[in-house]
């Protein structure tokens, strides 16, 4: 009759990184999930639909509300105007989530680190593109993920109709007959 196998030999320093793997992962699944972020995605409209991306990215249903705007400039073509200064995201694990103030660029570049997040903010911006332009080819840009990619936006300058006058002024010429 053969000799009974031997189980293998394992040295006690792969016992001890098993055991304490073991006990960060019951540590961190303790954690209550009122204080991880969900990374809960949705879209949350500004003025009309699609034009707005809820991410709740920190616990209590904080995080951003990224506004999706498009670039129609090139003629025949939709693509994404980012807009990298994100409003912050109250309730977004609530009935009813709002946005108020502003958040993070260094949130919104952690944000759109994430594969889901450019994925949603993919399809938001697409549909849309397919709503201000549906004539125009869609074409996608990526987000910007570091300060050195953003890039500032010159907006044409106001001219002297676009002014406002003087209250007072205006007020005389009301009155006058």
């Amino acid at each position: 009759m053969p000799p009974l196998a031997r189980p293998p030999h394992r040295p006690a320093s792969l016992l001890l990184a098993l055991a304490a793997l073991a006990t960060l992962t019951a540590v961190a699944a303790c954690v209550p999930a009122a204080r991880r972020p969900s990374w809960r995605l949705f879209p949350l409209q500004r003025q009309q639909p699609h034009d707005g991306l809820a991410v709740v990215s920190q616990p209590d249903g904080y995080g951003l509300h990224i506004w999706l705007e498009t670039d129609t400039r090139r003629t025949g073509y939709c693509r994404p105007r980012w807009l990298p200064d994100p409003a912050r995201l109250f309730n977004g694990n609530g009935d009813h989530p709002f946005s108020s103030g502003l958040a993070s660029r260094e949130e919104f570049f952690a944000a759109v680190a994430r594969r889901d997040v450019r994925r949603a903010l993919r399809r938001e911006l697409e549909a849309l593109c397919l709503s201000r332009a549906p004539r125009s080819s869609w074409e996608w840009i990526e987000p910007p993920r570091h300060p050195s990619q953003v890039k500032v936006e010159k907006l044409p300058m106001l001219e002297e109709e676009d002014l406002l006058l003087d209250p007072d002024t205006i007020r005389e010429q009301e009155n006058q007959p």
